[in-house]
Parts: structure tokens; C-alpha cells; sequence
């Protein structure tokens, strides 16, 4: 995977997402970037259209150069209908922002609030379409919320630690529309990335086997 031209490089965060989340026949990755996701996904599933969106033009030029059939354009200005939205977004608020004006816009949430994240990635969704997201692990409740507010429940949500004495970093979640049906209850686990020496835990490897050397 080439990644020299994205203002964020390739990290765990895209990969465990790749990995982690569910597949369809037509997919969108929100935010493409080198086109990592999206990728991964051509891979989990290669009958899949998999599309990539992103703002940054550098970014897809080189998910383009990956391999990716990646759009310059943002999620409120897209259309289209797809089995699967997944998206690894920007997601700091109020926070020292980067100087370097790409890197800004990837990880700063100015661009791409999570209202707006969820509200659109709702629109674009088929009627038994899922959305997939990789969040600070604070975010949890907010997204709960505002997936609520457009019809979206959630079925699925793991809890990535570093270690398993340290809190969660990060929460993987999927969602799917409600239909009316209320109180449903999500599946919930944990993922852990490191073992007690350090490496990589065996969960870890299992999920990510088929693209880490």
C-alpha cells in the first residue's frame, strides 16, 4: 500500500476496521484516504463494487494508485445506494490543530462532524445497509445518540484496548436502520491488542491474519 501522498499515513485504527467490519455488494469507505479500507475490503470480498470518497485530491490519486475506484468529493455532497458505509473519520475536537492544512483536515471532526457522519451515511444506506465506524472510545455514547435521532440502531460494538490493564482506546461499531423495532440490544466484546509481552495478542493476529506479513 502505497501511502506517501496522504496526509495520514496507514495505522491500526484503519486496519482493525478493515478487518473487523462486515462485507456487502456495493461499499462505501467515507474518508478513503490511501484507500486502506477499501482495499482490504476488495480483498474480504472481490465480487464487491467498493468505492472510496475522499476531500483531499493527493489522497485519491494515491488510493486511485492502490487500486481503488476513489472519488474527490465530500460525504454530504455524494450520492448513491450501498449495502455498506464504513468509515475510520477524523475525530478530534477542540484540540491543538496540526499546521500542516492536510493532516488538519484528516484528523480535525470541522469537515465531517459525527452528526453529519451518521445523518448522511443514513441517506446513503439500502434498506438492510449497514454503517461500520472506528471512534475514540469516549465517543461511544454520543454515536448511540445520534444514530438514534436518524433511524440507525446498533447490532455490534468492540472495544479495542492496547493492553488489557489500560482503558479501551477505541470502539468499533455497526449499525443498521431500526424499522420501527425498538429496545434491541447490540452484541457487545473486546479486542486487545498486545499480549503480555508486548506483542501482538492472538486475537489480534487472528483478525488481521490474511493482511499482516
Amino acid at each position: 500500500m502505497w501511502h506517501d501522498k496522504c496526509a495520514m499515513k496507514v495505522g491500526t485504527d484503519g486496519v482493525l476496521l478493515g478487518a473487523w467490519c462486515p462485507t456487502g455488494t456495493r461499499i462505501l469507505d467515507v474518508g478513503t484516504g490511501s484507500g486502506l479500507i477499501a482495499r482490504m475490503l476488495m480483498q474480504r470480498c472481490p465480487e464487491a463494487e467498493v468505492e472510496g470518497i475522499d476531500i483531499d485530491e493527493a489522497a485519491v490519486e494515491q488510493a486511485r494508485e492502490n487500486g481503488v475506484k476513489a472519488f474527490c468529493s465530500s460525504l454530504q455532497n455524494w450520492q448513491g445506494s450501498y449495502d455498506l458505509v464504513v468509515s475510520n473519520p477524523p475525530y478530534f475536537r477542540n484540540s491543538l490543530k496540526n499546521p500542516d492544512k492536510g493532516r488538519q483536515t484528516a484528523r480535525h471532526t470541522d469537515t465531517l462532524s459525527y452528526n453529519e457522519l451518521i445523518a448522511h451515511s443514513a441517506r446513503l444506506l439500502k434498506e438492510n445497509g449497514q454503517l461500520a465506524l472506528i471512534l475514540p472510545a469516549e465517543a461511544e455514547t454520543e454515536i448511540l445518540q445520534i444514530a438514534a435521532q436518524h433511524a440507525l440502531s446498533c447490532t455490534r460494538i468492540t472495544r479495542v484496548y492496547s493492553k488489557e490493564t489500560k482503558p479501551a482506546r477505541r470502539v468499533m461499531m455497526v449499525f443498521s436502520r431500526d424499522n420501527g423495532i425498538t429496545g434491541y440490544r447490540y452484541t457487545e466484546d473486546k479486542l486487545v491488542l498486545e499480549d503480555e509481552k508486548g506483542g501482538r495478542s492472538a486475537a489480534y493476529s487472528e483478525l488481521c491474519r490474511e493482511f499482516y506479513l
